[in-house]
């Protein structure tokens, strides 16, 4: 799972908007894994709740994000994704003169389940049929 916190002023993105950013995203994310492990979760903060070194910032996003489903084999894959990542957020950020940082957090895969199942390993035909069928199934590693 890759879950997305996206922290942002509350007049910055419309319903059609935060759709669109959670589509984005997903699309990166789906071409190696079920669509339906992507999660986006938009916090709309009021001018007087977002500090940044200790004073009000009333035009920043922060973006949290929580990979379980893979981490980063190599320092050349985490600087592409980053690369990639902020030329996608692009159009809902810098572009709209609101200033950002993004961060990824890697948890241990064996400490996730989905509806209580233990999603499959990268690449088996259990994970290749939870992609098909975009939802979680019994059968997976234990």
């Amino acid at each position: 799972m890759p879950l997305w916190k996206i922290y942002h002023p509350a007049d910055a993105y419309s319903a059609e908007d935060k759709r669109d950013i959670a589509q984005a995203i997903t699309s990166v994310y789906g071409r190696v894994m079920p669509k339906f492990y992507v999660g986006v979760v938009f916090e709309a903060v009021s001018p007087d709740n977002f500090f940044i070194g200790g004073e009000p910032h009333p035009r920043f996003v922060r973006i949290a994000v929580d990979h379980i489903a893979r981490t980063f084999q190599s320092d050349e894959l985490k600087t592409a994704f980053m690369s990639r990542m902020s030329k996608l957020l692009a159009t809902w950020t810098s572009e709209r003169g609101l200033d950002w940082e993004i961060h990824v957090d890697e948890t241990p895969f064996e400490l996730w389940t989905i509806q209580g199942h233990f999603p499959p390993r990268e690449g088996t035909e259990d994970e290749k049929r939870w992609m098909a069928e975009n939802r979680a199934s019994p059968r997976t590693h234990s």
